[in-house]
């Protein structure tokens, strides 16, 4: 492995930095995009049924800001829940944003080294030839064996390169479709607590 390293100079040392934070950040993301660490199963319910006993005040709303992303966002929700139902849906949104923007961290660095990587790799291999026909030119083509190595070394980067880039597109992806559902989640979450909230209001009117 160290040869192959070796043999593919300096271009490989930039590969090697690439692959580790790509790998660093698919594992952060598989920790931090736990779906029930974002969104808790029976937060909503633990909320509505607070709110039910009046039991919502300044301190309870300050741990649910702290909870969970959905608690943060459920949180904006309820400070604005008097102002009626499109200043809590704005800020229920903006809140979101934050919480989508925190969820997406990192996926943009992954994404770059997957599009990266392949075009480093064949620079590599480019710069390879161009030694490789510069040792014709100056020895001509007499040792088969020395251009061989010569064109095998050059290849080295362009699969090195591939080697990183087709794994983190595949995780970038994956990652992706996971927010993607995440999201779609606090959103339903969220519409709950706001259509429950503002019916409730609208019967105790006509009442």
């Amino acid at each position: 492995m160290l040869e192959l390293l070796v043999a593919g100079g300096w271009l490989m040392a930039v590969l090697v930095l690439c692959s580790v934070v790509a790998l660093a950040i698919c594992i952060e993301r598989f920790y931090t995009l736990n779906p029930k660490k974002i969104a808790p199963p029976h937060l909503l319910a633990t909320v509505w049924k607070q709110l039910k006993a009046g039991e919502m005040d300044a301190a309870r709303l300050k741990a649910l800001k702290q909870s969970s992303p959905l608690g943060r966002i459920l949180a904006a929700g309820l400070s604005n829940a008097y102002h009626g139902r499109e200043v809590m849906k704005e800020s229920i949104e903006e809140a979101a944003g934050h919480v989508v923007h925190d969820l997406e961290r990192y996926l943009n660095t992954l994404g770059t080294i997957a599009a990266v990587t392949p075009l480093i790799g064949l620079l590599g291999t480019v710069v390879g030839m161009i030694r490789v026909f510069a040792e014709i030119m100056s020895q001509g083509t007499g040792n088969a064996s020395v251009l061989a190595g010569g064109i095998s070394q050059a290849l080295i980067t362009t699969a090195a390169g591939l080697t990183i880039a087709i794994p983190a597109l595949a995780m970038h992806r994956y990652f992706v479709g996971k927010i993607d559902a995440i999201v779609v989640e606090l959103e339903q979450e969220t519409i709950k607590l706001v259509d429950a909230l503002h019916s409730e209001e609208h019967a105790e009117g006509k009442s």
